[in-house]
């Protein structure tokens, strides 16, 4: 179940809850009684590995072409100088 981030906005007191997707938002803060509003925060993303940016995207590097040319022949060329040069 997803974790949300709640913040009064009388106390400032921020707090995390553990709810269903489905559960209705938070209105009272534990704290004070006070009204909470739920936080958007950023997520933590690692891409481990060489780095897709490396092999999936750029037009010179040989990974990237080997991995293109086993989708499709002729048409990954094309694709790949398509992709270099965006409009």
């Amino acid at each position: 179940m997803p974790t949300y981030t709640y913040a009064c906005s009388d106390c400032e007191e921020r707090f995390d809850a553990v709810q269903s997707i489905h559960d209705d938002a938070l209105t009272t803060c534990p704290a004070c009684g006070g009204r909470v509003r739920r936080v958007i925060s950023p997520i933590g993303v690692t891409f481990k590995g060489s780095g897709f940016y490396r092999t999936d995207s750029r037009a010179g590097s040989s990974s990237g072409t080997s991995s293109g040319s086993g989708s499709s022949g002729s048409g990954s060329s094309g694709s790949t100088n398509a992709g270099a040069s965006p409009a």
